[in-house]
């Protein structure tokens, strides 16, 4: 009796931990206002993302290219833009690259290291999307449109953390 009671008791608390127990790495988006999480893109250290805004005065493209380290920090290492101006950088700095290539002035090499990211998402001019893939030249293989998950006007507090199967229940599932 005893026996079957501990099996029991296993059972339950290996299912609890398969739930509750985080597994996954993902880049999480949370309400920039409440912490509440909106939505996730699984991802893994080393995996690369992007995200591409039009800017509200140039009304050009704008892209930040990001990596995730082993220390599921987020690290900028490059930015694509076409025009200089309010909020542009002019030049790299210390071991950056600047170039121009193609029309686009391109800042490369960058080690911006950020624990989290607030992305506001356009109101006026609502064009933000999320690209991702699993190498520096791939980092745009999937691109989903922020309207598709977010709402116009609001900020997000974007972070790459371990994940279980329930905070997977409690947020969107960013997809292609």
């Amino acid at each position: 009796m005893q026996k079957k009671w501990f099996l029991m008791l296993l059972t339950i608390v290996m299912v609890i931990s398969m739930v509750f127990v985080p597994f996954r790495t993902a880049l999480v988006f949370y309400d920039g206002n409440t912490e509440k999480q909106k939505a996730y893109l699984i991802l893994d250290s080393g995996d690369y993302f992007g995200i591409t805004f039009t800017h509200s005065i140039h009304l050009t493209d704008v892209v930040e290219k990001y990596k995730i380290t082993d220390d599921k920090k987020i690290m900028q290492y490059e930015m694509i833009y076409e025009e200089f101006g309010i909020g542009m950088p002019n030049d790299a700095m210390g071991d950056e690259e600047f170039e121009y290539i193609d029309g686009k002035y391109h800042i490369k090499n960058m080690t911006n290291e950020f624990d989290y990211l607030n992305i506001r998402n356009g109101e006026k001019v609502s064009n933000h999307r999320l690209s991702w893939g699993n190498s520096d030249e791939r980092a745009d293989v999937h691109t989903v449109p922020f309207n598709d998950y977010f709402v116009p006007g609001d900020w997000y507090k974007l972070e790459v953390k371990e994940i279980s199967l329930f905070e997977q229940l409690k947020g969107v599932n960013i997809h292609e």
